[in-house]
């Protein structure tokens, strides 16, 4: 039998927590900064204890971050502890080839002294990153930080959502936020379905040291089983994000480091001089995963839970801090005019920012790689037409700059270096 006392209760349930967010890599941690500085109480929870996700040396793997990721870092107060840290991404240019007969005479170049923001973006190492955000959190007063502790369960309740961890403790938030990765278990409890597509490639990901000064240029090198990034680390290192066919990865993947480099080398070439690993190698399966919705009942997705995307143009983390921009100024945005910030109709607001965008950027991926992870020879002098036209054509080529750079379309805050 109904009991209008307790339903009167549970309608003005306090909850213990603004937002709990289940996921503490580089986005979930991202999203608790910005939330807390603008005033939510935040909830913080991951499975890896805080001093192996902090203890981390160097292993190779960093990340390309848009001139708008920079200055999100920046307004949170982390970009001074990476800053030194980083290298600046002054030039981009792309080619394409085949192995045998090296890149091909026509290069698409973008430099970033055609515009007037300042470099395209940074590369930065994951170790100095992660390390930054889980201090920042950790000196930030509203956070709640739950490491070593996962999200099993959460139930809707009128007016919060209760959240159960692995540890059998509950905690009630207004709004359950989901960054646990491309397999997330929020969406999956939620009913989420996701679709897309397995694109049979593998990224073997690695560091390099070489001779030769890279000069803060990037190359994105595209041969037929899929493109090899050439990315500027700080000094004379590199990060390398090669892709091959999924069988041609998994035989590269048994050779030891000698063997590994004999197979990088043809595909690198000799423009920086003599090359040798630097860190560990990785290995990643490649595949189009798209949440059919951003949203559930008092949930939200961000990151790889919303959407996974080839990295073929390195914006996956740069979408998950747009991602993260735009739900927290949503969110605080919402709190500040005295509403419920885990109603639908406020997180409404964040997937009609963000779902037009994250779907377009999808399809220009998926698109990429499908036009471009192939040897036949007619659409190869197609595509080598279409960078020397776009190269030619100096509008064309700084509205890409932009786009790239993270400048362009509707953008939140915290990607134009503001205060929510």
């Amino acid at each position: 039998m109904d009991n209008p006392a307790k339903r009167l209760i549970l309608n003005h349930m306090k909850a213990d927590t603004d937002i709990l967010i289940a996921g503490g890599g580089l986005n979930g941690a991202a999203l608790a900064l910005a939330a807390a500085q603008a005033g939510l109480t935040v909830t913080i929870v991951d499975p890896t204890s805080e001093n192996v996700m902090k203890g981390a040396d160097f292993d190779g793997r960093g990340y390309a971050l848009s001139l708008g990721s920079q200055r999100l870092l920046q307004a949170l107060g982390i970009w001074k502890e990476i800053d030194s840290d980083t290298q600046p991404i002054l030039e981009i240019k792309v080619s394409d080839g085949r192995l045998a007969e090296g890149p091909s005479p026509f290069v698409l170049e973008f430099d970033h002294a055609e515009i007037e923001d300042g470099p395209m973006g940074f590369m930065a190492e994951d170790r100095y990153l992660r390390r930054a955000l889980l201090n920042g959190i950790a000196e930030t007063p509203g956070i709640t930080s739950l490491f070593g502790q996962s999200v099993t369960d959460h139930q809707v309740l009128p007016g919060a959502i209760r959240v159960t961890l692995s540890s059998g403790k509950t905690v009630t938030a207004a709004a359950l936020i989901g960054s646990d990765g491309r397999k997330s278990g929020v969406a999956e409890r939620a009913g989420i379905k996701r679709s897309g597509w397995d694109y049979d490639q593998t990224a073997l990901v690695c560091a390099i040291e070489h001779q030769l000064p890279h000069h803060g240029i990037a190359h994105q090198y595209f041969l037929p089983p899929g493109p090899l990034a050439i990315l500027p680390l700080p000094a004379n290192r590199s990060s390398i994000v090669w892709t091959e066919t999924r069988a041609e990865a998994a035989r590269i993947s048994t050779l030891d480091d000698a063997g590994y480099l004999q197979e990088l080398r043809p595909r690198f070439g000799d423009f920086l001089g003599p090359i040798r690993l630097a860190g560990h190698r990785f290995s990643y399966d490649l595949n189009l995963s798209l949440a059919n919705t951003f949203l559930a009942e008092r949930i939200a997705l961000i990151g790889d839970a919303a959407h996974g995307l080839h990295p073929i143009a390195g914006q996956g983390l740069n979408a998950g801090l747009k991602d993260v921009a735009t739900l927290a100024e949503v969110l605080v945005t919402a709190k500040r005019r005295g509403e419920d910030i885990g109603r639908a109709d406020v997180l409404e607001r964040y997937q009609q920012w963000r779902r037009f965008d994250t779907a377009t950027l999808a399809i220009a991926t998926d698109g990429f790689n499908k036009l471009f992870s192939n040897d036949n020879s007619l659409v190869r002098l197609a595509r080598d037409f279409g960078l020397g036209l776009v190269n030619s054509m100096p509008g064309v080529r700084r509205s890409f700059i932009r786009e790239a750079a993270g400048l362009s379309g509707d953008i939140p805050k915290l990607l134009r270096g503001q205060q929510i």
